[in-house]
């Protein structure tokens, strides 16, 4: 290099070494300092931080669809009512983040970085699977934070585009992976929503009618969880909604999720309770 050095951390020898296709392997050698580990201990008691709540995902006909409140909380406060947690992993996946909300967002930014340095290294993408199980990794690799209260978990959608159908990945804070079966649930309300997907959803439903399924789920998980938000509709505010289809990734405009949300709300003033479960004798 003629004696030139890059400027601090960033050092030639980093760039110009042979490594994995993998941008956290490469980023723990050059600037490990910015991986989120979550290794330094935390003394005394934590603050009040920005919690994200609630996320719910099911697969349609072709795909999936994932949604999430906009609510974050802060202890008993609303810290912001636009925050958005459903982001997208890469053209056939997104992902959807609960839990302490700056470790979360980080976590997702890494994981999107990752996978498209994966395909401008080895000229494709990484199978479902494979996502899945790099997210793993991420999610474990702050266990030592976790312990300490700084959880955030992440849900995985997506695309497999070997089988061109839906699947669902859900984590716990070991690194724990387990793929879900047709619809899944994370956050403070997610009890509630995945009582409500129970009682509406069924296989084989189109993209439109699986947003009005996850519109009501969160509805029903705001009206009793204190930190799930429903649709503000004088703000104007929605949930943020994005489906994977053989389309690719694609979120909802506010004007299109507002229509979903301007549906249930209009439902909910006649019928609070939403829509009942039909009782089906047979199998």
């Amino acid at each position: 290099m003629g004696g030139f050095e890059l400027p601090g951390r960033w050092q030639a020898e980093a760039y110009l070494a042979a490594g994995s296709s993998s941008f956290s392997d490469f980023l723990a050698v050059a600037a490990p300092e910015l991986l989120p580990r979550g290794e330094h201990a935390l003394a005394g008691d934590l603050p009040d931080l920005v919690h994200g709540t609630t996320i719910v995902t099911a697969v349609c006909d072709g795909g999936v669809v994932m949604a999430g409140d906009r609510r974050a909380t802060a202890g008993n406060m609303i810290a912001q009512r636009n925050f958005e947690k459903v982001f997208r992993g890469d053209e056939y996946s997104c992902v959807g983040i609960a839990g302490v909300a700056g470790i979360g967002v980080d976590l997702v930014r890494l994981f999107a970085v990752e996978l498209e340095h994966y395909e401008k290294l080895e000229g494709r993408s990484l199978s479902l699977e494979g996502k899945a199980n790099k997210l793993a990794g991420f999610v474990k690799s702050n266990l030592g934070g976790a312990m300490q209260g700084l959880v955030a978990v992440p849900l995985l959608a997506g695309l497999d585009e070997e089988t061109g159908t839906g699947r669902i990945f859900s984590f716990d804070v070991t690194g724990g992976k387990y793929e879900e079966q047709r619809f899944a649930t994370i956050g403070s309300g997610s009890v509630f929503a995945r009582g409500s997907l129970k009682k509406l959803y069924r296989d084989g439903m189109s993209v439109a009618d699986v947003v009005l399924v996850l519109m009501q789920a969160l509805y029903d998980a705001a009206d009793d969880d204190s930190a799930t938000g429903g649709p503000d509709m004088s703000r104007r505010i929605y949930p943020v909604v994005a489906t994977v289809t053989a389309d690719g990734y694609q979120r909802l405009t506010e004007d299109e999720a507002g229509e979903y949300a301007e549906a249930v709300v209009t439902e909910r003033m006649q019928v609070p309770d939403g829509p009942a479960a039909s009782l089906r004798s047979g199998s």
